[in-house]
């Protein structure tokens, strides 16, 4: 089954899910109920598990559906760029993660990088706001948009989190295995782009 399958069962969760939060008449909403429980059903089926795990994943989406919002900080220290290794999967990433309520997207690159890496840093630019879905990422069940902001080292050491196992700093021809849940080899290639050309405008999908 080929990823534009996921793409069409998000989609029709979504819509069912905004129909249940606008309408009022009880025969609409018993069809977005239906139109919901089918999409469940269709991703259950395509990502082999039980239905009930799906219903789990979605329990808490209420009101009109809108992608969610993953902030990566770029932080850059003699040409080599900041990673933290994950304790979910093992693999490397750019320090990030859901943007939490309360917080601007730069102060929670910031808080970020403090609590996977332990390294403080100032917020610089965007540098980019990509659509997970035109990327080469695993299939998720939600829609993300992923935001990139460059971020200055200013003190700290490096620490582990709760979630990081390990922390570096790596040049672009000796990257480690990546978690590409959470960044692709071509986004990193994109971010060392910046690098090398202070100029070069924000990119978004």
């Amino acid at each position: 089954m080929s990823d534009q399958w996921l793409t069409w069962i998000k989609q029709i969760q979504a819509l069912a899910q905004s129909g249940l939060h606008f309408s009022k008449d009880v025969y609409d909403r018993e069809r977005y109920e239906t139109l919901r429980a089918l999409s469940y059903e269709m991703m259950a089926a395509y990502a082999h598990t039980e239905i009930g795990h799906i219903k789990n994943l979605f329990v808490n989406e209420v009101g009109y559906q809108t992608p969610k919002v993953d902030v990566r900080a770029v932080v850059f220290q003699e040409n080599k760029l900041l990673m933290v290794r994950e304790t979910h999967d093992g693999c490397w990433a750019l320090p990030g993660g859901f943007c939490d309520v309360g917080l601007s997207v730069a102060e929670n690159a910031v808080k970020e990088v403090g609590e996977e890496s332990g390294y403080e840093t100032a917020p610089g630019k965007l540098l980019a706001l990509l659509d997970m879905n035109k990327h080469h990422h695993p299939p998720q069940p939600f829609h993300y948009y992923k935001i990139f902001i460059q971020c200055h080292l200013i003190g700290g050491e490096a620490v582990k989190g709760i979630e990081t196992s390990d922390i570096g700093f790596f040049t672009e021809d000796q990257l480690p295995p990546l978690s590409y849940r959470r960044n692709t080899t071509a986004q990193l290639a994109m971010l060392f782009e910046f690098l090398r050309d202070r100029h070069k405008e924000v990119i978004v999908d």
